[in-house]
């Protein structure tokens, strides 16, 4: 489980997180929406310990993580596999190259079985046979499954995206969120999603949270995010111009 409690985090002025409490509950796939620059990002990266807030804690499997040291804060993060928003391949280095890069950095297994994973985890995206070619050869689909085996080479324990089907058109975008279910069923993963797709996000979660004005503003299942009364909610996952977002845009 992850716990996050009363979290902030602010850069100059502008005031991020203002008290962000969520639990994750282990084997669940939860997804946190909400609009561009809201925090959803920022709030991921302080969940896999690349930021430290200002107040507030992270408990991973019972471990308070904000104030670790650099080696123990290190072991927590091969907890974790995250797909990145642009996928962030390595443009100088092969597929195979790209997917072992952390198994070779992090791990002392020998070649042959560092072979044998990424030869196991591009099956399991869908892309046998490609370990040798280079990120500029793959169309934007094939860039995303590939990050998605470099996130799973490490067999985590966690999977954080980060914006999974930006950029991707819908057939493809649909072909991803299935590869995280069947990720999420073959692995028993918890997963932690961010997107501000609603088709995404009703597809891949067992809960969905909205984050608005720093804080959780409601949490549920997708069912009872679609017949929310909250009006913030309601006028997020409608689209619809008019609400109390755009009110207090205006102020």
């Amino acid at each position: 489980m992850i716990k996050i409690k009363n979290l902030h985090k602010s850069f100059a002025d502008n005031r991020v997180l203002q008290g962000v409490n969520l639990e994750i509950e282990e084997g669940e796939t939860i997804t946190i929406i909400g609009g561009s620059g809201c925090g959803k990002s920022v709030l991921l990266k302080h969940i896999v310990g690349l930021l430290k807030p200002e107040a507030g804690e992270i408990e991973v499997d019972g471990q308070e993580i904000t104030r670790l040291g650099m080696e123990e804060l290190a072991e927590v993060q091969k907890k974790f596999g995250m797909l990145f928003q642009g996928a962030a391949l390595f443009d100088s280095l092969t597929v195979g190259e790209n997917i072992s890069f952390g198994l070779r950095m992090l791990t002392g297994l020998e070649e042959r079985e560092i072979r044998k994973r990424v030869s196991e985890k591009l099956s399991l995206v869908g892309l046998e046979g490609i370990e040798q070619l280079m990120p500029a050869e793959l169309s934007g689909g094939m860039k995303k499954r590939v990050a998605l085996a470099r996130a799973i080479a490490m067999n985590p324990k966690y999977i954080l995206y980060d914006e999974p089907s930006t950029g991707l058109d819908p057939i493809m975008a649909d072909v991803i969120n299935n590869l995280i279910l069947d990720l999420q069923e073959k692995l028993n993963i918890t997963s932690i999603a961010v997107t501000h797709d609603m088709v995404t996000a009703y597809k891949i979660s067992d809960r969905i949270a909205m984050l608005y004005e720093g804080r959780i503003e409601e949490i549920g299942t997708p069912e009872e995010i679609r017949e929310t009364k909250n009006s913030v909610v309601r006028q997020f996952i409608t689209g619809s111009s008019e609400g109390p977002i755009k009110m207090k845009l205006r102020e």
